[in-house]
């Protein structure tokens, strides 16, 4: 048998050997001189089976990701925790921030880390604005996730306040972001200011 003829009924399992491939036949040769596309697929072996993967599935991306805000003012009573009523997004990758909350979507457990920034109107002296996280409707560890901002006695100006806080979530685990403040009587989110954004840490 010449090395061009194949056997009756293919190559055998195992039939050839390391010794038998020669590597100048991928050595060299149309090299990627870019990184992968996600659409490019490696070989792998998964548990002895040999497999194409996809580059998307290597490494992974910070998602799933969104960033919300407020279209318009919201009106903010005093003495009681509100929540934000975010109705407006920049991005939103997974569809996962609706009702104004984010919902951890199904497969995406891990860690994540959320941000926010919140700028009222101008209130009273002595004022307190501060800002929660709350995860399935309870507020996190207050001393992590609370954050505030005070007015001296001798000034009126607005509020800013900004945070950023981690937490290791499980798909259905849902976020949002309640607000308080003891001006005495309503007070303004500014919408030009307040808006709320996360995103999955690669772990």
């Amino acid at each position: 048998m010449s090395k061009t003829q194949i056997p009756t009924g293919g190559i055998a399992d195992d039939a050839i050997s390391e010794e038998h491939l020669d590597a100048t036949a991928i050595t060299g040769h149309t090299a990627l001189a870019e990184a992968p596309a996600s659409t490019d697929e490696f070989l792998i072996s998964d548990g002895g089976t040999l497999k194409r993967i996809d580059s998307s599935y290597i490494g992974g991306t910070n998602t799933p990701a969104f960033h919300v805000y407020l279209s318009g003012d919201q009106t903010i009573g005093t003495g009681a925790a509100t929540k934000v009523t975010f109705d407006s997004e920049y991005y939103d990758t997974d569809s996962a921030f609706a009702s104004n909350k984010f919902t951890v979507p199904s497969g995406e457990g891990g860690t994540y880390n959320f941000q926010a920034i919140i700028k009222t109107q101008s209130v009273n002296n002595n004022t307190a604005l501060q800002v929660f996280l709350y995860k399935n409707n309870s507020e996190l560890d207050s001393q992590q996730s609370r954050h505030k901002d005070y007015m001296s006695a001798s000034s009126s100006e607005e509020l800013h306040v900004s945070f950023s806080y981690t937490d290791v979530a499980s798909a259905t685990d849902y976020y949002e972001l309640y607000v308080f403040h003891n001006n005495g009587n309503n007070r303004t989110l500014k919408a030009e200011t307040s808006s709320f954004w996360g995103y999955k840490l690669i772990t």
